[in-house]
């Protein structure tokens, strides 16, 4: 199995542990405090890693340039507005339907990197693509019966418009992130993927505690009474994005985001044994499409 796609699997697995916990922090505080803790609290962490790297590995402090410093901007607003949305989704509906949502994103994610860069996907990547978005169609009409006045109807309804536009976000954030993190004047691919991070979370850390000072300062008070299950948020998360970040250097984000799908796996997992939700058979029958664009991108892609 090559690199790329193990580090993806266990970032995947770490982003749903990380999503899991921060609805349990949507019941303590705002949209706005669940959205912070995840680059507030895993800010320390960044540094952590970045350090680690530095005077514990003795790599090189690598160059940064204005291409990064615009790259990285777009990706860290891109990914903020889009956990944003996300959080707020989880009050909304079931949790694996709510995630399922933004799951548009891998096919957002190549529209991105086709408009912006010219990049072109082989046929079987493609394919695990529309695989894929397929079965996040499927999980969104779960609750109904399947025709396709209820799968327009559900996928314009205001909900899914909410996770479509997660996704976007998400695939823009991807975007941007991989270009700022390719753009890092380093050989080391880990040392690329830290710096976007430490520097991405710092900026999104100092966004968010501004707008809070300014707009919300009562959610600073309810962050502080929930620290310690925000640290973990913050840990879980950092530890999350430094593993995309490191594969989107090894790999074209839409592909990565294609193999980031098992995450719904987890994610049905968490419904099932952590807030017993009970999936029902096309939920199942959407995830089971999920597994087959994994299978279809790791053979023809």
């Amino acid at each position: 199995m090559e690199l790329w796609i193990t580090i993806t699997i266990a970032a995947a697995f770490l982003q749903n542990l990380r999503s899991t916990l921060q609805k349990h922090l949507k019941g303590v505080m705002g949209t706005t405090g669940a959205t912070f803790v995840r680059f507030g609290f895993g800010l320390p962490f960044a540094a952590l890693y970045w350090s680690v790297l530095i005077w514990g590995f003795g790599f090189e402090p690598p160059d940064l340039s204005a291409k990064f410093a615009l790259w990285v901007i777009i990706g860290a607003l891109a990914q903020i507005a889009a956990t944003f949305l996300l959080v707020h989704l989880f009050s909304l509906r079931n949790f694996a339907v709510g995630n399922a949502y933004s799951r548009t994103e891998p096919m957002q994610t190549a529209i991105f990197a086709f408009v912006l860069f010219g990049t072109e996907f082989s046929a079987g990547a493609i394919i695990a693509i529309c695989i894929a978005v397929m079965g996040v169609m499927l999980i969104s009409v779960a609750q109904t019966k399947i025709t396709p006045r209820n799968l327009l109807v559900s996928v314009t309804s205001p909900t899914a418009l909410i996770g479509i536009g997660a996704g976007t976000l998400f695939g823009l954030a991807a975007i941007g992130f991989q270009t700022a993190a390719r753009s890092v004047g380093s050989d080391v691919f880990v040392v690329q993927a830290a710096a976007t991070l430490l520097i991405g979370i710092s900026f999104q850390t100092a966004v968010m505690l501004l707008y809070m000072l300014l707009k919300d300062p009562g959610e600073l008070v309810k962050i502080r009474r929930a620290w310690k299950p925000a640290f973990a948020v913050g840990f879980v998360g950092a530890t999350a994005t430094f593993g995309w970040f490191a594969a989107f250097t090894l790999q074209q984000a839409a592909l990565v985001k294609v193999v980031a799908q098992i995450e719904m796996l987890f994610s049905f997992g968490s419904s099932i044994f952590v807030f017993k939700e009970t999936p029902n058979r096309t939920e199942t029958i959407g995830c089971l499409f999920i597994v087959a664009s994994i299978i279809c991108l790791l053979l023809w892609a």
